[in-house]
């Protein structure tokens, strides 16, 4: 009797669509699935005996994983994240230690086109600054970084830190940094707002700090 009765699920697809597949390590597009478990006999359903946890399957290697996997972002969707999380760090710094000097606007422009926005300038980068702080607001205000940058810090920061490793937080940091330091030494609202910046992306104030220092000497 061995091999003629078994118990499989039969799965029904609910959605299609892209995930960063764990087992084939890229982005890969995906079925998420909801089955029942059968009976079967030679193969053959014939009797129905409950639900299954959903899940996701990949429909490259045909591994099959729980729905939290699609917590995790594609490459591309991260890729999207930082890019767009050192645009943000690059506008707060620039906020921050105001746009008079030369030397800060090139230096927050440089990252900016760093971050993939090769076509962005510095008329772009000082309109979305503009935009940001409000209408006709100040770009810094005694409790940090001004409204619409602080919301946008805490916005595109804070989901990101939980997908990169340290070293890839700590150089977001010390992005700003260069920035601060292009115009000279740190102001005091520079160092809120680099410290703001550490807090969204989850980095001991210790390590914020020694980074600061440890930018400042490489800077002489």
């Amino acid at each position: 009797m061995t091999g003629l009765w078994g118990v499989r699920p039969r799965w029904r697809t609910d959605v299609l669509g892209d995930f960063f597949c764990p087992g084939c390590g890229g982005d890969r597009n995906y079925r998420r699935q909801h089955g029942r478990r059968w009976l079967r006999l030679l193969g053959t359903p014939v009797l129905p005996l409950g639900p299954v946890l959903g899940s996701v399957q990949c429909t490259t290697c045909h591994g099959r994983y729980g729905v939290e996997s699609l917590e995790q972002p594609t490459c591309v969707r991260l890729g999207g994240m930082l890019r767009d999380a050192q645009y943000t760090v690059a506008l707060a710094l620039l906020a921050a230690g105001g746009t008079a000097h030369r030397a800060a606007r090139e230096a927050a422009c440089a990252a900016v086109r760093e971050a993939g926005f090769e076509d962005c300038g510095e008329a772009q980068v000082l309109a979305a600054l503009a935009a940001l702080s409000g209408l006709g607001g100040e770009l810094y205000d005694a409790h940090g970084v001004a409204g619409g940058l602080a919301v946008e810090l805490h916005a595109v920061l804070e989901p990101l830190s939980v997908h990169l490793a340290e070293q890839g937080r700590e150089r977001l940091l010390l992005q700003g940094a260069a920035i601060a330091l292009a115009d000279g030494r740190y102001l005091p609202q520079e160092r809120e707002a680099l410290a703001a910046v550490g807090r969204c992306l989850d980095l001991p104030q210790s390590t914020v700090g020694a980074l600061l220092e440890a930018a400042t000497r490489a800077s002489r």
